[in-house]
């Protein structure tokens, strides 16, 4: 009997044989369980465990998943109308809740090393039909990496990732505390805050850094290093820089590890741009982006010896590219609301699309120069939320359309708070505006996706609005 793969021939040789690689270990009683997981629109990893035998054949049937995955918001409420026809959607398949199917990427496959006896695998995802999911966000990456492949181009990109890692005090998992969403965990402090980087701070935390040093490494990420950041708990990771669809993968992988191991301990991690806890500082997602050249690797940002600039002409029109579309791709890079809080001037965060050599105030900070092979580019916009596909995908085709259409970034920006540049969003509502009335992404990504992230935030928007919040309560309960 054909299988799903290759009915719709899905895979590659390459990939075929790592399949058949991974049905041997499934066999050989290595693993006791599977896990399937996709991606879904907000970076989320969803999916089904198997046990070992069932994964065997999973591997080129596929799993079945219910499309209604796709039609949720943050808080997992379903925010299109499943169940009318067409269910909200203008494309077939989507309605009723049917299933769709997810597909392993063999070289994805990672053992998990904190849970026992338990293998990994990332899935891409197809309607039944074996077309592609036209609501699915990695595709939209490896599009934008093999159109930069097409230009002679290999995109390589490096994170550097902010979190807060805070002690459960109470779980709060009291009949009254479920809910959509549910109440979140009673924490305290791991770190008090603002001894930025001293290695007093790092030694308080040596178990937890250890546990999450450990079990990265065993995962195989390209950890690089651990550091104390400034606010309360918060801290930072970074990791070496990898070519193409990786970087993302890498993202998806990492927050949820850092999560379940973290749980697993008595530690909630959080990714959430700015908690409300007492002096908080915003946590942000820096992204490090470079070409190569594919052909022998070299990075073609550098410029020449005793040029002006501190990128190569190629370098300084991908620049631009970001500069350009910063503010119709603020949705991208800053999916939340909460994520709007971080936008403000002297604060080690940008407030408008401006660049600089190695300022860490403007948006778009330029490394390196003439002989470093680690010349690049760092975006401070994103914050650490942010589903990578669409993050990645969208500097690539920024960077990329820089370079087509030959733009300028101007000067850089020694004072970035007082550069005249175009600001950045302020609020989601003003981000999804902006992406909703972007021609170059609705070329880029297809009017169906910009509007469905558009319709999924404006309906957390639309929630956020109905909210009587604290502020709220507190302005106008006594004074009128």
């Amino acid at each position: 009997m054909t299988t799903f793969v290759e009915k719709h021939g899905l895979w590659d040789t390459d990939q075929q044989a790592q399949a058949e690689a991974l049905a041997a270990r499934f066999d050989s009683g290595e693993f006791e369980v599977v896990r399937f997981a996709f991606p879904d629109q907000h970076g989320l990893l969803r999916g089904k465990t198997l046990v070992a035998s069932e994964a065997r054949k999973a591997l080129w049937s596929g799993v079945n998943m219910t499309t209604t995955l796709f039609a949720k918001d943050t808080s997992h409420k379903t925010v299109f109308p499943v169940f009318t026809k067409g269910g909200g959607f203008n494309f077939a398949g989507m309605q009723g809740g049917a299933d769709f199917v997810m597909v392993a990427d063999p070289a994805t496959f990672r053992v998990l090393p904190w849970a026992n006896k338990t293998a990994w695998v990332l899935c891409d995802t197809y309607l039944t039909t074996g077309e592609p999911m036209p609501l699915a966000t990695r595709p939209l990456l490896r599009r934008a990496v093999k159109a930069a492949a097409a230009q002679g181009y290999e995109f390589i990109a490096g994170l550097e990732v902010e979190f807060q890692v805070f002690r459960v005090e109470d779980n709060r998992m009291g009949l009254a505390d479920s809910g959509q969403p549910g109440t979140p965990p009673s924490v305290s402090l791991l770190s008090h805050g603002y001894q930025y980087l001293t290695e007093l701070r790092y030694d308080r935390v040596d178990d937890l850094m250890e546990l999450l040093r450990s079990q990265l490494q065993a995962l195989g990420l390209p950890l690089r290093s651990l550091e104390i950041e400034m606010g309360p708990s918060q801290f930072e990771l970074t990791f070496g820089p990898t070519p193409g669809l990786l970087p993302a993968d890498l993202m998806v992988l990492l927050r949820s590890a850092i999560k379940q191991v973290c749980s697993r301990h008595g530690y909630h991690a959080t990714f959430m741009c700015r908690p409300k806890i007492p002096n908080v500082m915003s946590s942000g997602w820096h992204l490090h982006q470079s070409l190569c050249d594919p052909g022998n690797g070299r990075n073609l940002f550098i410029p020449e010896p005793g040029a002006a600039e501190p990128l190569s002409p190629l370098g300084m029109h991908f620049l631009a590219g970001l500069q350009q579309h910063a503010s119709d791709a603020a949705l991208f890079a800053c999916p939340t609301i909460n994520g709007y809080r971080r936008y403000r001037p002297f604060s080690l965060a940008p407030d408008r699309a401006s660049w600089g050599r190695d300022n860490r105030a403007a948006m778009l900070r330029v490394l390196g120069g003439p002989g470093d092979p680690a010349t690049r580019i760092e975006n401070r916009v994103g914050e650490p939320t942010a589903n990578p596909y669409l993050y990645l995908a969208s500097q690539l085709l920024a960077g990329l359309d820089g370079i087509q259409q030959q733009r300028d970034p101007g000067p850089s920006a020694d004072a970035p708070y007082d550069t005249p540049a175009d600001a950045l969003p302020r609020t989601l509502d003003d981000a999804v505006q902006a992406l909703r009335g972007s021609t170059f992404w609705r070329e880029q990504f297809g009017d169906t996706m910009v509007d469905y992230l558009c319709h999924i935030k404006e309906a957390e928007i639309s929630r956020f609005n109905q909210a009587v919040t604290e502020w709220e309560h507190r302005e106008y309960f006594s004074l009128f």
